[in-house]
């Protein structure tokens, strides 16, 4: 029986997950905690709304895509007290608030590792700093997707990977909030609809089309693995392709509009259907 192994939230947009016990699913379809700060490049738009939903494309501001050195910077975020610290290295980089001179304080620390880094001329461009802190610390909002959802894939998906690339792969190269093991390699891909996950019923939507970001070594920030041509020319996918989105519903007293959110947990049940 295919079973939750990982947990991940990623309280910043682009810097690195906190592995968790246990994950709240909002009734929007999305963690608590996640992805509820970004860095914003100065001459960024404000993120956009649709629908009443926030959508938040990688390119206003920083991200593993375009600065993988960013790997190596672990976060910690406590909700309670609203702070962030930042670790590099195993020693602290800067810990702040949310009010107006901890965001400050943040941007500028970040800055000046982002700018020694093989990446630091990117951010360098006209209109990108000074990098600003967006997000009220709360609201899960910066995802790359306006609407709601959880991504998830399987151990066994990545270790194939890792095979086809003579190295070991780590799961948190691909952001994902759940990891599932005693699955299938790619099994994920072929889910069809409802998905069941300890007492939460999603319905099986899109597949996650993978970026650059796969290519940074989570603990180094080096791009030290061509996943993206690799799972195309081993895999034969189209598209460079690993994971799997759920959405809230799936039917029953879960279904779309009556959907009050939950908890997933380390050891929880899979139970899916293959098209």
């Amino acid at each position: 029986m295919a079973r939750v192994v990982s947990l991940y939230r990623h309280p910043i947009k682009g810097l690195t997950p906190e592995s968790v016990d246990s994950v709240t699913v909002q009734p929007d379809g999305r963690i608590a905690g996640d992805r509820v700060l970004a860095f914003r490049f100065a001459d960024a738009a404000v993120p956009e709304v649709r629908d009443g939903i926030d959508h938040w494309p990688k390119a206003k501001g920083l991200s593993l895509q375009d600065f993988p050195s960013l790997a190596t910077l672990q976060t910690t975020y406590d909700d309670e007290r609203q702070r962030v610290r930042i670790d590099v290295g195993g020693s602290p980089l800067v810990e702040a608030g949310l009010d107006d001179s901890g965001r400050a304080r943040l941007s500028e620390a970040v800055t000046e590792f982002v700018l020694t880094t093989p990446e630091g001329r990117r951010l360098q461009r006209p209109g990108r700093l000074p990098l600003i802190v967006v997000g009220d610390g709360t609201t899960s909002r910066f995802q790359d997707r306006a609407r709601g959802y959880v991504s998830v894939h399987s151990r066994a998906s990545v270790s194939a990977l890792g095979d086809a690339l003579g190295a070991g792969i780590d799961d948190r190269r691909f952001r994902s909030n759940v990891v599932i093991d005693d699955a299938a390699a790619w099994s994920e891909l072929d889910w069809s609809g409802p998905v069941t996950v300890g007492q939460i019923v999603f319905e099986a939507a899109g597949v996650i089309v993978r970026c650059l970001a796969t290519h940074a070594n989570p603990d180094t920030g080096v791009r030290d693995a061509k996943v993206l041509t690799t799972l195309t020319s081993s895999f034969d996918q189209d598209e460079p392709t690993l994971g799997r989105l759920l959405l809230p519903g799936g039917g029953g007293t879960h279904a779309r509009g009556e959907w009050s959110g939950g908890v997933i947990r380390i050891g929880d049940e899979v139970h899916t259907r293959v098209a």
